[in-house]
């Protein structure tokens, strides 16, 4: 739906395949300081993996070194552009980045 809301304004779009080209740490920490978060606000704390890891209680390092080893531990989707960044839940809060 977000993405959706992006097109319908004429937004380009260039998706990234997180699974097959994961972020590294760098760029996940670049994403959480654009959207002005730590990270466990951008981990799904819902998979398994989150458990399996004990995530529950790791430092901002660790959070962010699982999801780049990890990558659908990665709250989804996220927006870029020029510098800034959005969640896409809900979907509405893409509009934020035009």
């Amino acid at each position: 739906q977000a993405l959706a809301l992006l097109e319908e304004r004429g937004a380009a779009v260039v998706i990234r395949r997180y699974l097959d080209d994961a972020p590294s740490e760098a760029e996940l920490r670049a994403v959480a300081a654009a959207l002005g978060v730590g990270p466990r606000d951008m981990i799904r704390r819902g998979e398994a993996a989150y458990r399996e890891l004990g995530l529950k209680d790791a430092s901002d390092d660790a959070l962010f070194a699982a999801m780049a080893a990890h990558p659908k531990l990665i709250e989804r989707p996220v927006f870029l552009r020029d510098g800034r960044a959005a969640l896409g839940r809900p979907p509405e809060r893409v509009l934020d980045i035009l």
